[in-house]
């Protein structure tokens, strides 16, 4: 595309934000001072984190009635930010970054107000488009984030919270119970650092693995029990050969094996999920953190008629009473103290590459965020 209509069609597209804002006129309440651009990382073509580029003119988003504002603070790094700017996970282009943010609500619909929603309430929220310093988040999609809660915490809690909450309370079909061991991968970063906490709220005996150098972090976590591997230089996961990882959770299952493996690692753990599993075990394959799971026959689970699902956060929040029930547990143990989150590191927006980089890379032991307002 030429500069010419690239810059053309980014005039019209602010022409078209502003007539969104200022069409809402007495139908909606806004801060005074909301643009009409800003800042944003935007994806225009995938690959590598360099293909992210910060646009500082990006038209501010028109919301329509049952939508609010939301000024963002924070927006959440996830793996699956990486799929979507890869192409992995294919998206329509150009496209702004990132499924999960918090900040304020800097405008609002009557239907939103009607919803008891207010200007300047704290929310967190996962949507697509969250690297920017606004994005428009349908209402029921909204939560308001409690006193004593931060918004850095409350951002982390969307998709690694609630994605946590689900893999621990529902996708393993209940086919693991209070008492029963299960397997959890990567517990020393990211999501499975929350699973590993609340599988031990639920009752569960959990093996964790971790790399050397996360193992301090994935003590943390209160496993009972902590498999340590090597690390794999400059890899988000570990190295799955430098044990024998299987043998190690039969050891310590006395040979029956687990009822439940939360795998977000993908291609350099399929096996031993699989092959560490009880006799109607479950197999839950959540990320491709080393590559995606291969096809395999269903033959191939046959040996303790086990079970597998690939589930997805949009299908374990399917209403607002689902998405309140899982909220209000993590909020709840926040406040109580049973839940601990560790943001590991926040970088500017301006640094987004690098932001992606970082996680790439495998050197988070924690939530990374980036710091937008």
């Amino acid at each position: 595309m030429s500069m010419m209509p690239l810059r053309a069609m980014q005039a019209g597209a602010r022409r078209a934000a502003s007539r969104g804002v200022s069409a809402l006129g007495a139908r909606a309440r806004a801060l005074s001072s909301v643009p009409s651009t800003m800042k944003a990382a935007v994806i225009r073509e995938t690959g590598a984190a360099d293909v992210m580029k910060i646009e500082s003119d990006y038209p501010v988003p028109a919301i329509k009635d049952g939508q609010v504002l939301v000024r963002n603070h924070y927006a959440g790094i996830n793996f699956i930010d990486t799929y979507h700017r890869k192409g992995l996970y294919p998206r329509d282009l150009p496209f702004v970054g990132g499924q999960e943010g918090g900040g304020e609500i800097a405008a609002l619909t009557p239907k939103a107000e009607a919803m008891g929603l207010k200007i300047g309430d704290r929310v967190a929220y996962s949507i697509l488009q969250t690297y920017s310093e606004y994005s428009a988040v349908p209402a029921d999609k909204v939560l308001k984030v409690p006193d004593g809660v931060g918004l850095d915490v409350a951002t982390a809690c969307v998709v690694q919270g609630l994605t946590a909450h689900y893999l621990t309370h529902d996708a393993h079909a209940q086919l693991i119970q209070p008492g029963e061991w299960c397997l959890i991968h990567g517990v020393g970063g990211g999501t499975c650092q929350w699973a590993a906490q609340m599988a031990r709220l639920r009752g569960y005996k959990v093996i964790g693995t971790c790399a050397k150098g996360k193992q301090a972090v994935a003590e943390s976590t209160g496993c009972h029990e902590l498999i340590v591997l090597d690390e794999v230089p400059g890899k988000s996961f570990e190295d799955y050969t430098s044990v024998d990882v299987v043998k190690r959770v039969m050891e310590i299952t006395n040979n029956q094996g687990v009822k439940a493996a939360i795998d977000g690692i993908g291609l350099s753990t399929v096996d031993i999920s699989i092959d560490s599993l009880a006799r109607r075990g479950i197999f839950v394959s959540f990320g491709n953190a080393s590559g995606a799971v291969p096809a395999f026959p269903v033959l191939r689970l046959i040996g303790k008629s086990a079970f597998v699902t690939r589930p997805k956060l949009l299908d374990y929040t399917v209403d607002r009473a689902e998405l309140d029930r899982r909220a209000g547990d993590i909020f709840g143990w926040l406040l109580d103290g049973k839940l601990n989150v560790a943001i590991d590191r926040t970088f500017d927006l301006d640094e987004a590459v690098a932001g992606h980089v970082y996680l790439e890379e495998g050197r988070s032991t924690g939530k990374v965020l980036y710091k937008i307002n």
